[in-house]
Parts: structure tokens; C-alpha cells; sequence
């Protein structure tokens, strides 16, 4: 079993965990209804996807 050599040092380890933040998502305009909202996926305010109706929205 692999087993470290030599300890990691404090610079070391907190470089390699400087890329653990939390990345805001990522938002498109609906091309029916103008509201911001995720690319890929369907529209929670209108109901579109890919130009027709898949989810029915009071």
C-alpha cells in the first residue's frame, strides 16, 4: 500500500485546497419569457424547453 514519504507541509496542503470554494451557477435568459435561469434545464417560470411546453406552470 502506498504510503507518504515525507509529511506534507502547511503551504503545501492549503495551495492544493485553495480551489475548494463553492462557484456561483451559472444563468441564461429564457428565450420565451426573459427570466434568468439555468442553462439545460427547464424554464421554473414559464415551463419551456427547447421552444415547446414541458412543464404546466399556474
Amino acid at each position: 500500500m502506498a504510503v507518504p514519504k515525507r509529511r506534507k507541509t502547511r503551504s503545501k496542503m492549503r495551495m492544493r485546497r485553495a480551489h475548494w470554494r463553492l462557484k456561483a451557477p451559472t444563468l441564461s435568459r429564457c428565450p420565451q419569457c426573459r427570466e434568468p435561469k439555468q442553462p439545460h434545464r427547464v424554464c421554473p417560470n414559464c415551463g419551456y424547453y427547447a421552444g415547446r411546453q414541458v412543464v404546466e406552470t399556474d
